[in-house]
């Protein structure tokens, strides 16, 4: 099946995998308000499904995401230039729009896997950082752009990438607006992983995943997404309330049962 989200997104679902491709490869995926819109209609679609064990993001054409479309939010700021824009609104949840549309990725109850074509600049590189892991080839362009425009990184870059780097290493490179190669950035931790094909590489990845017991992989996604906020206490009695949830049950016993007998589980 697929799904189109303001021309700007469009999904398919096979063999409980999710493929989300921004679809905007004429102005290689640039993020604007319409996209911005559909990521997060996208993302809210999909945590409504139970069908979807893991999704792969990407980006249709030769880039994944070239950042903020400037020549579109300079006519949205010449319209609204009598007044500021309302980023200190919390329009969703912990999140103004801009930040959702990156951030939401993070929430998704399913592993996201981030396939990167081409480049992530800027606000392109954070909404790639809502992803569980990147995929990239060796030679992607990524930068955190936006001081290069006289911007900061304010799309949930800093709460998603302070997971992934050294304190240092995120001053420079959000400092300088560098651009990386794709292995530069893996040996950094911002990627993953390269790959000559990233979504060939990804799908790989997320077909293992599948196969993995799903209220098992969406706990454990829980869990990891909690690690920064509670104290050791809490992740404790996390711990415990999801492997509550999940021990014992049809799923669990399937997951032991397929490897006692040496077969590939069947989950419903």
């Amino acid at each position: 099946m697929s799904q189109s989200f303001r021309d700007r997104v469009e999904i398919s679902i096979e063999n409980h995998i999710a493929h989300v491709e921004m679809v905007r490869e004429d102005k290689l995926n640039a993020l604007d308000s319409d996209m911005f819109d559909a990521l997060i209609e996208a993302a809210d679609w999909l945590g409504a499904r139970t069908d979807v064990r893991v999704a792969v993001l990407s980006g249709r054409g030769r880039m994944f995401c070239a950042g903020l479309d400037f020549m579109s939010f300079a006519a949205m700021a010449g319209e609204q230039a009598d007044r500021a824009l309302p980023l200190e609104e919390r329009t969703h949840g912990l999140c103004n729009k801009p930040q959702f549309a990156a951030y939401a990725w993070h929430e998704l109850p399913v592993p996201v896997i981030a396939a990167i074509r081409g480049g992530a600049l800027g606000g392109g590189l954070q909404v790639a950082l809502g992803a569980d892991m990147r995929i990239a080839t060796g030679d992607a362009r990524i930068a955190i752009a936006e001081t290069q425009w006289g911007l900061v990184p304010d799309m949930s870059g800093f709460a998603l990438a302070r997971r992934l780097l050294r304190d240092d290493v995120l001053r420079q490179l959000t400092y300088t607006a560098q651009r990386i190669d794709g292995a530069e950035a893996c040996s950094l931790g911002l990627i993953t992983e390269t790959a000559d094909d990233p979504v060939e590489r990804a799908f790989e990845i997320a077909r293992q995943i599948a196969a993995r017991s799903p209220p098992a992989i969406r706990g454990s996604k829980r869990l990891i997404n909690g690690l920064d906020d509670q104290s050791s206490g809490e992740i404790l009695m996390a711990e415990s309330r999801e492997q509550q949830a999940v021990i014992g049950t049809p799923h669990q016993v399937e997951a032991v049962m397929a490897n006692l007998e040496k077969r590939e589980p069947v989950f419903d």
